[in-house]
C-alpha cells in the first residue's frame, strides 16, 4: 500500500488524536498530519466528520474513519502485515477492547472533576481517578505492556493520557507515581518509543493549555 494517501486531522493536546498518529508510526505508515483549530473547524473536518464534527479523523484514500479506537483498529486491519496492535487470540483481543472501552468511559469524567471541583468533591474526584488507574495497573500486572511483551492496542488507548497527568496532579495535589508506581514505570517504558514520544505534547504545555481552557 505504498501509494496510499493517509491524512490525520488532529489537535495537539488531544488524548484521542494522538492515538491515530502513534498507531500509524508503529505500523511504519507514511501520513500527513493536519492540525485543526477546534474554535474554527476546517471545511475538510466538517466534510469528513459531518455528524460529530470532531477530531480525530483518519482519511485513507479520500475515505474518512472517525472515533479514535475505531481508527486504531482500522489501521491494524489495513496494514496487517506489520507489527499487530491487537492480540491474535480472540479472547485477548476482546479483553483489550473491553479495557479500552473502560478507559474511554471512566477516565474523561474522572479527569474533568479534577479541574472543576474543590474541597471535599475534589478529594472524592482524586480517589475516583486513582481507583481507575489502580484497576488499570491491576490489569497490567507485571507485564512490560498490557498485551505482554509487545506494545499494542490497549497501551495506545491509555498512554495518550500520560502527558495530562502533570496537569491532573498539579490541580489535584497528588502523585500518580506514589499511588501507581507500576503504571508509571509502564508509561516511562512507552515514552521510550519514538512513536509515542513524538506524538505526545510536553506536559507543562498541556497544563498551560488546560488552564487557559478552564479560564475560557
Amino acid at each position: 500500500m505504498a501509494d496510499d494517501e493517509v491524512v490525520v486531522l488532529g489537535f495537539w493536546p488531544s488524548m484521542y488524536g494522538t492515538r491515530a498518529t502513534i498507531a500509524l508510526d508503529e505500523k511504519g505508515v507514511k501520513y500527513e498530519y493536519r492540525e485543526e483549530d477546534l474554535r474554527n473547524k476546517s471545511s475538510l473536518l466538517l466534510e469528513m466528520n459531518p455528524v460529530h464534527k470532531k477530531i480525530p479523523v483518519l482519511i485513507h484514500n479520500g475515505k474518512p474513519v472517525c472515533e479514535s479506537l475505531i481508527i486504531v483498529q482500522y489501521i491494524d486491519e489495513v496494514w496487517e502485515g506489520k507489527a499487530p496492535l491487537l492480540p491474535s487470540d480472540p479472547y485477548q483481543r476482546a479483553r483489550a477492547r473491553v479495557w479500552a472501552d473502560f478507559i474511554d468511559k471512566k477516565v474523561p469524567d474522572a479527569r474533568k472533576k479534577l479541574w472543576s471541583t474543590k474541597g471535599e468533591e475534589l478529594e472524592e474526584a482524586k480517589k475516583e481517578f486513582i481507583d481507575i488507574l489502580k484497576q488499570l495497573e491491576g490489569e497490567l500486572g507485571d507485564k512490560p505492556y498490557f498485551g505482554g511483551e509487545s506494545f499494542g492496542f490497549l497501551d495506545i488507548a491509555l498512554i495518550t493520557s500520560y502527558n495530562w497527568f502533570y496537569a491532573f496532579e498539579t490541580l489535584g495535589n497528588f502523585s500518580t507515581e506514589a499511588e501507581c508506581p507500576k503504571l508509571i514505570e509502564w508509561a516511562k517504558r512507552c515514552m521510550q518509543r519514538e512513536s509515542v514520544s513524538k506524538s505526545l505534547a510536553d506536559p507543562k504545555k498541556v497544563y498551560e493549555f488546560l488552564l487557559g481552557w478552564i479560564a475560557g
